[in-house]
């Protein structure tokens, strides 16, 4: 990602989606299809206008297996996509609503999976429920409890995160 937002999601048989993950200015995306020379199995839909760059297959595996520097890199972005299933897993098993929010938002800033997120999200209850497989009403009221703990402020068609690291310590330390 040059600039901009775009969300990654997948549908049902029955046409229901839910969202993967949010990917953001800097972020990397497609890397496994790539290594497994497949099809993307999900979807990638702009959330605001957005820049994206295309590495041709050839010259990701060339740098896969000439470039060390860009090897380590994939195997660190790897690692980090890794770390971010788990801690979703996590989240839906061992979580109230509020602390899967919170660390749905904190995943937007994470350093080596969106390297230059805007603090200011150009994000809508409705997708921000849908990264935490939550209804739009639920999400809304997660975004408020949020925003009395003074994380977030919340704003029309925008989220003002406020303490990113503090996101974080709240979707560790509230548990259902």
């Amino acid at each position: 990602m040059v600039e901009g937002m775009v969300k990654v999601d997948v549908l049902s048989a029955d046409g229901r989606s839910t969202t993967l993950s949010g990917i953001s200015d800097g972020g990397w995306l497609g890397e496994g299809s790539v290594l497994k020379s497949e099809l993307r199995p999900y979807g990638v839909v702009a959330l605001r206008d957005s820049r994206i760059a295309l590495m041709p297959s050839e010259t990701f595996h060339y740098l896969l297996t000439n470039n060390l520097t860009f090897c380590h890199f994939m195997i660190d972005q790897l690692n980090a996509r890794l770390g971010q299933f788990i801690a979703l897993a996590e989240s839906y098993r061992m979580h109230d609503i509020s602390s899967r929010v919170a660390s749905c938002l904190a995943e937007l800033f994470n350093p080596q999976l969106n390297p230059r997120t805007n603090p200011v999200l150009q994000i809508s209850q409705e997708e921000i429920g849908r990264l935490a497989g939550i209804s739009r009403q639920i999400a809304h009221r997660a975004l408020h409890e949020l925003e009395d703990a003074g994380l977030l402020h919340i704003r029309y068609g925008s989220i003002d995160v406020l303490d990113v690291d503090g996101l974080r310590l709240y979707a560790r330390e509230h548990t259902e």
